[in-house]
């Protein structure tokens, strides 16, 4: 009995003893490792002077991957030629940095590998890895650090860059647009702070880019930019606050074509304000034209008659900003046919407008061939409250009052368009909600500086309701519908109305947004009061 009990215990030992060693890398019930991997070696030295290697080797106690390097990794200042890092996609311990560029002197180069390393096994990050030498005989070692926002928006975009041009006898204000800068950071995925670090004393531009492609050149059409309007000087203790903002891209036709019977389409990029067109062709003395243009694209369309028996057209475009002349194809094409389209359909809140459109620019209106009557079939006085040209749209205004059902009909001829085309006859029904089905918002806005524009918008910034004052007074903002709002005030500093962006090259800072930290619940049926304090 005691042998038996003796070879249980011995089986048993043995036992345990082979299981602990089959676990012995991840045993059960161990604790979780969360030690980053360590840097056993560099080759040359991290802060090496005199720097003139080809190649880099950074060993590590442990198999480590990279990660996402093309956004993680910053070289500042960029190289030409980007170098090769391996490895890719594949563990190992080292990693190893090819450099294809003839370095200049007397410059310090860091790269900052971000987030992007990490141990093969648990993914633990080596954060913020920096590799630092010079060329030269000393490392560089000033900086300069700030914060980032959007000018417009309540938060500003991930992975911007910050830059600082050098500021010498080279030096132009479109370097922006041609050159990479002196020095780079970036904000990565998660910070809005930044700081360039490793720069030698001068003088420099400081800008930031949202970079799309990644080139650190500014294309006006896809990035985001910031800049300070006065040049820094290193060494400094300041910090620089940068407001990102998209430029109202330079306004540029494309080639006009004609799309059907005198018809011709222009698609354009930028602000098409300002624009004239006149034909450089002969025309008859009854030639007209007009100028429409597109609700959902940046498409102009210009209209003209009477047809014409010509083979092309010259038409020459001309605004504050380019002037081109455009030889334009003519085909025999069949006119469009008059259109129309109204705004709201169903429900029309009580002090909203309704609005007739046209896809042919209208040449006459005869409000008295429009009916409008309420349930009651009661007649209900109506006024031409605008007409946008451009748009092609009318708006009419008339009192509304709750629970009500409204009945439009558009008899024949009412709408005329440029080609003496008229409506068919046409009803529209609009209804409105009882007054309990809205709320009413009181809101004081403190330390302001007027003009302002103040706007209730939902969480994705979209503008549900705006008022605009030009001195301190009270906003109320009433039959709004439930919901939450987040406020935004925009101090509109030349007083249009609008809100204006920025531009670099007219040294302009776009005018100044604030936004509330927390979102207003309007309740139906209920008057709700709050207030907005503004901070520098």
């Amino acid at each position: 009995m005691r042998n038996t009990f003796l070879n249980f215990l011995l089986a048993l030992t043995v036992g345990c003893i082979f299981i602990n060693c089959a676990n012995r890398g991840t045993p059960e019930g161990g604790e979780e490792d969360v030690t980053p991997p360590v840097i056993v070696s560099t080759s040359p030295e991290n802060y090496s002077t005199n720097f003139n290697a080809k190649e880099i080797r950074i060993e590590f106690d442990e198999y480590i991957k990279i990660k996402n390097l093309q956004k993680q990794l910053i070289i500042s200042p960029p190289m030409k030629t980007q170098p090769e890092i391996t490895p890719l996609g594949a563990a190992s311990k080292t990693i190893k940095i090819k450099i294809f560029d003839t370095l200049p002197p007397n410059t310090t180069y860091a790269f900052n590998f971000g987030n992007s390393i990490e141990d093969n096994n648990e993914g633990n990050p080596y954060t913020y890895y920096r590799y630092v030498f010079s060329t030269g005989d000393f490392i560089d070692s000033l900086t300069v650090s700030g914060n980032i926002t959007d000018a417009f928006k309540r938060e500003p975009e991930t992975f911007v860059s910050v830059m600082l041009y050098e500021v010498d006898s080279t030096f132009t204000d479109s370097i922006i647009y041609k050159e990479t800068p002196k020095y780079i950071t970036n904000t990565l995925d998660s910070l809005t702070t930044y700081t360039i670090e490793n720069a030698k004393a001068g003088k420099y531009l400081l800008v930031a880019l949202k970079d799309k492609n990644g080139d650190n050149i500014y294309q006006q059409k896809s990035d985001q930019i910031a800049f300070k309007k006065e040049f820094i000087t290193l060494p400094t203790d300041s910090t620089y606050s940068l407001r990102l903002f998209n430029e109202v891209v330079d306004f540029n036709p494309s080639r006009p074509q004609i799309v059907n019977g005198e018809k011709i389409m222009i698609g354009y990029e930028g602000d098409p304000e300002g624009v004239r067109f006149s034909m450089i062709s002969e025309v008859p003395e009854d030639f007209e034209y007009r100028i429409s243009k597109n609700k959902e694209t940046d498409t102009l369309y210009y209209w003209y008659k009477p047809k014409l028996e010509v083979d092309s057209l010259i038409l020459h475009i001309e605004h504050p900003q380019i002037t081109k002349e455009y030889t334009v194809r003519i085909r025999d094409k069949e006119r469009d046919s008059l259109m129309l389209e109204v705004e709201p359909s169903g429900t029309i809140a009580y002090d909203a407008d309704f609005k007739i459109s046209g896809n042919i620019p209208f040449t006459k209106f005869d409000k008295t061939k429009i009916e409008l009557i309420d349930k009651d079939s009661l007649p209900v006085e109506f006024t031409i409250k605008s007409y946008d040209s451009l748009s092609n749209t009318y708006a009419l205004d008339f009192k509304k009052t709750e629970d009500s059902e409204y009945n439009m009909t558009v008899f024949p001829e009412a709408f005329t368009d440029f080609f003496e085309n008229t409506n068919d006859t046409l009803q529209y029904s609009l209804r409105t909600k009882k007054q309990d089905s809205y709320g009413n918002l009181r809101l004081r806005i403190n330390n302001a500086v007027y003009p302002i524009i103040v706007q209730l918008t939902d969480k994705s910034e979209n503008v549900k309701y705006e008022q605009y004052a030009t001195e301190q007074r009270i906003f109320d903002f009433l039959n709004i519908s439930p919901g939450n709002y987040l406020i935004k005030v925009i101090f509109d500093a030349n007083g249009n109305k609008i809100y204006d962006t920025g531009s670099y090259l007219k040294k302009i800072q776009p005018e100044i947004t604030k936004h509330s930290e927390k979102s207003i619940e309007v309740r139906a049926g209920w008057d709700d009061e709050t207030s907005f304090t503004l901070k520098d």
